[in-house]
């Protein structure tokens, strides 16, 4: 990895560190992220924020790619943040990069308050 591609990604986590089905949180400017595994040790990284009222998706339940909320039950697709229809509604997912048991996200995204 050359210098400017390692300066792009921030070292946050390791995949071991993270509850299997579970995640863990962390602050950054953007806001609480919630760095999610699941049963294959895919890591994904979306707010931490349910697009429908601002549930803790860090405390709902993960099944395959997705995370159900633990107020409403929506479900959430971990690759892009977006409610399964019928519901609408989208939190930002973040790029997550693994790489010998190491999770990086990318420095840009998470330094970017949204809203």
């Amino acid at each position: 990895m050359s210098n400017s591609q390692a300066s792009q990604w921030q070292k946050i986590i390791t995949v071991e560190d993270i509850p299997v089905l579970g995640a863990r949180v962390i602050q950054v400017p953007a806001g609480k992220i919630a760095i999610f595994r699941n049963t294959e040790d895919e890591v994904f990284a979306v707010l931490d924020e349910c697009p429908h009222k601002g549930g803790p998706l860090s405390q709902g339940i993960v099944h395959g790619k997705s995370v159900t909320c633990p107020l409403h039950s929506w479900n959430i697709d971990l690759t892009t943040g977006c409610a399964a229809a019928p519901d609408e509604g989208c939190s930002k997912s973040f790029a997550v990069k693994v790489e010998s048991g190491v999770v990086w996200l990318n420095r840009k995204e998470i330094q970017t308050s949204h809203g």
